[in-house]
């Protein structure tokens, strides 16, 4: 799309992802606490992995950028495997290993490369950290799977599906979009390999 630009993910893009992470995931995923320690998180040796895309209507010169994407990732050494983490499977070593916590976009905007091109983008950065694959959990309930779909196009494998992983965060506070406070979605832990 030759109207949408990428940029890294700062501070003057929080409120815009937080707007638009609520609107697509359900109220409480992000919040100023969160994206400060997300972004935070992703950053090593001065590269930061995280990125936005951005639309500006080329027919109206006053038009504003809008912000339509996001794609959030953690540093190889800024997460730890958890229980819903199967990193003995993942043929590559944990501390190799990015994260892919958060790829949205739009729904005005799906279909149109702005999430390929987010995640290539991050990918870039994190090998340029050291990493040498991402590991992600994808949301299986998204519209005709859409998530592991998109991830298997770009190159992901399935490792492993993890039932109820949102649970905990949905007791919290989160609002799942489909289960509410009581979020029984499934993930599916991929990982993409970068030299592949």
């Amino acid at each position: 799309m030759t109207n949408v630009t990428y940029e890294k993910l700062t501070q003057k893009y929080f409120k815009q992802v937080i707007k638009l992470a609520n609107e697509v995931h359900g109220d409480g995923y992000l919040n100023d606490e969160s994206i400060a320690n997300w972004t935070a998180r992703g950053t090593s040796n001065n590269v930061n992995c995280a990125y936005v895309a951005l639309f500006k209507d080329s027919s109206d010169i006053a038009a504003e950028e809008k912000l339509i994407g996001f794609r959030i990732t953690f540093s190889a050494e800024h997460w730890q495997a958890d229980q819903w983490c199967s990193p003995d499977l993942w043929m590559a070593p944990k501390d190799k290993c990015c994260y892919f916590k958060c790829n949205t976009v739009d729904e005005s905007y799906r279909g149109l490369g702005v999430g390929k091109k987010l995640l290539q983008l991050s990918i870039e950065a994190a090998k340029q950290q050291g990493a040498q694959a991402g590991v992600a959990h994808l949301w299986k309930q998204s519209p005709n799977n859409s998530a592991v779909a998109y991830f298997t196009h770009c190159g992901g494998k399935l490792i492993k599906s993890h039932p109820d992983k949102w649970n905990e965060e949905s007791k919290q506070g989160y609002d799942c979009i489909l289960c509410g406070h009581d979020c029984h979605c499934e993930a599916a832990e991929m990982i993409i390999y970068f030299n592949d």
